[in-house]
């Protein structure tokens, strides 16, 4: 039997993000009903409170919806569940595996820089190669921890000089980070897309919707000897994570444009 808990008071009901969540996905009752196979009034009654949906119920409706596994949590506690999700440290002992996996993943990637962020793109850890290349000549304050990459990117005292296709990249990032704002609703991503919105030559106004656009924006940026580095990006999570911390890591790897910038890196690194 599943251990029930006291919902507290003011806590939104389970109904209620039910129906957010489902909101926010753009589906009707009907469309979640047929998706999940479950009767489109049983599940009225679910999001209006008329009927208190059991654990494995609460878990396929947010299996069905995508609901980040943070989220599931906070949907079995409105529903008086315990959680199922550990949140664990990722320097905690049990982690270690995680950790050499990352390492692995980042040193393999030298002398390509790559980097670990957060679900706020705050940096976990790095490659050499991404701190040495992305962090040149960065104002110390942005610099201090939590190091967000996001920030260090656009801010016109971080990395925004040296980027030559500047405007772009920056309509690409807040693009990105605000359909990631809007599809998990974490307000410290609201936040973060409002800062930088705010920073000079980063414009709010939605990125180029086109689908190739999104998938490969390169990164021009300034060589010391006055060259240009080109980069495009790849993002990797873990798809199978069973742990909140795990599930919320990306490995943002970045991979030479073309031949003069990987022959740069390589001799960077060999010399």
């Amino acid at each position: 039997m599943a251990a029930t808990l006291s919902p507290a008071a003011g806590v939104p009901t389970v109904g209620a993000l039910l129906r957010e969540w489902r909101q926010r996905r753009r589906l009707s009752q009907l469309d979640l009903a047929n998706e999940a196979a479950v009767s489109a009034r049983h599940l009225s009654f679910v999001e209006t409170g008329r009927s208190k949906p059991s654990p494995e119920l609460v878990m396929h409706l947010a299996e069905q919806l995508d609901v980040p596994l943070r989220d599931r949590n906070a949907l079995l506690l409105a529903a008086g569940y315990a959680p199922r999700y550990a949140q664990t440290p990722i320097d905690a002992a049990e982690m270690a595996p995680v950790r050499d996996a990352l390492d692995t993943i980042l040193a393999g990637h030298h002398p390509f820089p790559a980097m670990v962020v957060d679900r706020h793109w705050d940096v976990v850890t790095a490659n050499d190669a991404a701190y040495a290349l992305l962090t040149q000549g960065i104002a110390d304050e942005l610099l201090a921890a939590p190091v967000n990459a996001l920030r260090v990117s656009l801010h016109p005292e971080g990395l925004a000089p040296r980027i030559v296709n500047f405007e772009p990249w920056a309509s690409h990032l807040v693009d990105r980070l605000r359909r990631e704002a809007d599809a998990t609703a974490d307000p410290v991503l609201g936040d973060l897309y409002d800062e930088l919105c705010g920073f000079p030559g980063v414009s709010a106004s939605p990125g180029d919707p086109d689908t190739v656009s999104r998938l490969f924006m390169p990164l021009v940026l300034r060589a010391p000897d006055g060259g240009e580095l080109s980069f495009f990006s790849t993002v990797a999570t873990f798809g199978t994570a069973r742990d909140v911390t795990v599930e919320e890591l990306s490995i943002e790897s970045f991979f030479p444009a073309d031949e003069r910038t990987a022959s740069a890196l390589r001799s960077l690194w060999t010399s």
